[in-house]
């Protein structure tokens, strides 16, 4: 990670955002910084009104890595900048597909409704309505595969949960 100053950091941003504007993630973080070097020590009263710089760090995932430390005087100036560079940088964001979300989550509603049905073999096993009865068969056969599935991959999660 490459520690910059602040123009250099707002520069870099607006590269890496054309840079990705077709494709590509860009991670940008923010934290107080509280290293001061030395030992820990026990807060006392009036550490709630102190002031700490921030750190914000950019990467792409790959070999850009910048970082920069804002402090408290120079913040109000350095957010401004940068607000304005990812406001005119979020156009190439993809807008979400509500519709498609909503749809599938619909058809993961009804997949589950229908494991739980239960499937009833009726009708004769000779003469008319066999082919019926032969295909309710085995609906019921494939249901219950589909349950052990559902079973199993219900069990693997608890482990991996539990783990």
């Amino acid at each position: 990670m490459q520690l910059v100053d602040n123009e250099t950091f707002l520069s870099q941003v607006s590269t890496l955002f054309e840079s990705s504007s077709k494709s590509g993630s860009i991670w940008l973080t923010h934290k107080r910084l509280l290293h001061e070097g030395g030992d820990a020590h026990m807060s006392s009263g009036d550490d709630a009104n102190k002031e700490y710089p921030c750190l914000i760090r950019l990467t792409d995932g790959k070999e850009a890595k910048f970082s920069t430390v804002v402090q408290p005087s120079d913040l109000e100036k350095f957010h401004t900048t940068y607000g304005t560079i990812l406001k005119s940088s979020m156009g190439t964001l993809r807008k979400r597909d509500k519709k498609r979300e909503k749809q599938r989550a619909e058809d993961a509603a009804r997949k589950k409704r229908r494991l739980q049905e239960d499937i009833t073999v009726e009708g004769p096993k000779r003469g008319a309505g066999r082919r019926k009865r032969q295909r309710k068969a085995k609906a019921a056969a494939k249901l219950e595969e589909a349950k052990k599935r559902a079973q199993e991959r219900e069990e693997a999660k608890a482990r991996a949960k539990a783990s």
